[in-house]
């Protein structure tokens, strides 16, 4: 059993040649930036390695940080069919890491993740981290937007996740939303 009232969520942007992850914690429906960063594996040449270093070092973060839960976000179309199996093959390997260490895994379109966490399906990368670093208070500037995704990822998995538990409202207008959601809009 999930406790809703603390518990860490894992991110993950995949990826075979630079993988990202980011964790939160939340508690008491408020969230909190834990760790983020990225799992570089340009320098692995043969598939087969690559795939073996994201899932022992995916297990090694599940290990040290202890989520319970984690949103991947799902490959989308491309013109290069390879890379598409690539990044399948990552997410599988992803995937497969988490649930053999118990996690609940959840999986999000770019778009949604987008939508969750700027109100805009279509945002650029950078609009993106400039959101997670008002909404979890901390800066985005210097981190690679691999990291930045899969952060969105988690954030949007406690948005989704929040609305089904029946404690996020479906807003009618931007006016409601921004009352309703006042942890999600930024001040200048």
């Amino acid at each position: 059993m999930i406790n809703i009232n603390k518990y860490r969520i894992l991110g993950v942007d995949p990826g075979t040649n630079i993988l990202g992850y980011g964790i939160i914690e939340v508690e008491n429906k408020t969230m909190q930036l834990i760790d983020l960063g990225v799992l570089y594996l340009k320098e692995e040449t043969e598939q087969p390695e690559k795939l073996k270093r994201i899932f022992e070092r995916l297990q090694a973060i599940i290990t040290e940080f202890k989520p319970s839960q984690m949103a991947i976000e799902a490959p989308f179309y491309g013109k290069n069919i390879q890379s598409m199996f690539k990044l399948g093959r990552a997410q599988g390997v992803a995937i497969a890491a988490a649930i053999t260490k118990g996690l609940i895994v959840t999986e999000y379109s770019p778009k949604k993740i987008k939508q969750a966490v700027t109100g805009n399906g279509n945002a650029a990368k950078e609009q993106v981290a400039a959101m997670l670093g008002t909404i979890l208070k901390a800066d985005m500037s210097d981190q690679f937007s691999d990291a930045t995704d899969a952060l969105a990822t988690a954030v949007c998995h406690f948005y989704q996740s929040t609305s089904r538990l029946g404690t996020g409202k479906k807003s009618k207008n931007w006016s409601a939303f921004a009352k309703d959601n006042p942890d999600r809009i930024g001040k200048k």
